[in-house]
This record gives structure tokens, C-alpha cells and sequence, in this order.
């Protein structure tokens, strides 16, 4: 469960890869990816994905004890191309301005609003239960439990649904 917690905290908002905890940076250039994720994972096939370029700031706000809060990332998120391993079926994403503000919990769970252009994949164990894999283009809130769970609450705005896209 860690490791799809990570890939899915690394490429959330628009892979802007600045969903981990880690120390922040002012500025940071993302750097060129690719993974598969197993078919029923992000979608009912065999899902490539390939990101590139980008930009974003991260800055994280501290409690009186030194613990993360808070955290805003915002610029230009990654391009995307997301491949159907088994058709060879492409969908293109360019590099485009997304926010994505975090509150992280004293449980370790975290509360997430994205809005501009952020993908969103949810795996069987999320709510709503995947596999699914949809650029929301507006605002959407989701919350993170504890053990890695997704739990998409609202969207708003324009949404499409990539492993739809990627079936044809």
C-alpha cells in the first residue's frame, strides 16, 4: 500500500511531485519520469506514464513544534503522457498552472484541495472505488487517511475520465 500511496502523492496534482513531506525547496524543476501501473491499478489496463518539465514553488507551514501543517505547492505541473500498454492508445497532457494546498493532521491523514489542471488516479481500496484516472480542471477536494487511502469529497469544473479516453 506504501508504494501506491507514493505514486499516487507523487502524480496527484498534476504530478507537480511536491506531495511528499519532505524538506521544501523556493523553487524546483521537475525532473523527466516514467512508471507502469498494473492493469485494475489506475485503470482496467496496463497504464504508462510519462512525465516531463514543469515548475512549481512549494512552501510548508510549521506548528510551534517543528511539524508540517501545511504545505502550498503551485506553477506549472509536468507534462503527461498516459499509454494503453495493451492498444498503444495515447493521451497527451501539456505542462499547465495548478495549486494544490495540503493540512496535514496530527493522525497522519492529510485534507487536499487542487484546482487548475490536476490528475487524480483512485485504486480499488479508494473511495470512490477505482480504478480511475481523471483530469480535474477546476477544483476538487480529496482527503489521504493514515494508511494511504483516497477519499475524493467534491468536484467542481470540467473532468475527463483518461482510461475512457485511452478504451478507443
Amino acid at each position: 500500500m506504501k508504494d501506491l500511496f507514493q505514486v499516487k502523492a507523487r502524480h496527484v496534482a498534476a504530478a507537480m511531485l511536491a506531495a511528499s513531506l519532505g524538506p521544501a525547496v523556493p523553487s524546483a524543476s521537475a525532473q523527466d519520469f516514467s512508471f507502469t501501473l498494473r492493469a485494475g491499478l489506475a485503470c482496467d489496463f496496463k497504464l504508462q506514464v510519462h512525465g516531463y518539465g514543469g515548475n512549481f514553488h512549494t512552501e510548508e507551514f510549521l506548528d510551534r513544534n517543528n511539524n508540517v501543517v501545511r504545505m502550498i505547492t503551485a506553477g506549472k505541473g509536468v507534462g503527461l503522457v498516459f499509454t494503453n500498454a495493451e492498444s498503444g492508445a495515447e493521451f497527451a497532457l501539456k505542462g499547465n498552472e495548478s495549486v494544490r494546498r495540503a493540512t496535514i493532521n496530527p493522525d497522519g491523514s492529510s485534507t487536499n484541495v487542487g484546482t487548475g489542471h490536476n490528475v487524480l488516479v483512485l485504486s480499488p481500496a479508494d473511495v470512490p472505488e477505482g480504478p480511475s484516472t481523471t483530469l480535474h480542471v477546476g477544483r476538487y477536494v480529496y482527503t489521504v487517511d493514515a494508511s494511504g487511502i483516497f477519499s475524493q469529497h467534491s468536484a467542481t469544473g470540467a473532468s475527463t475520465d483518461i482510461c475512457a479516453a485511452l478504451s478507443h
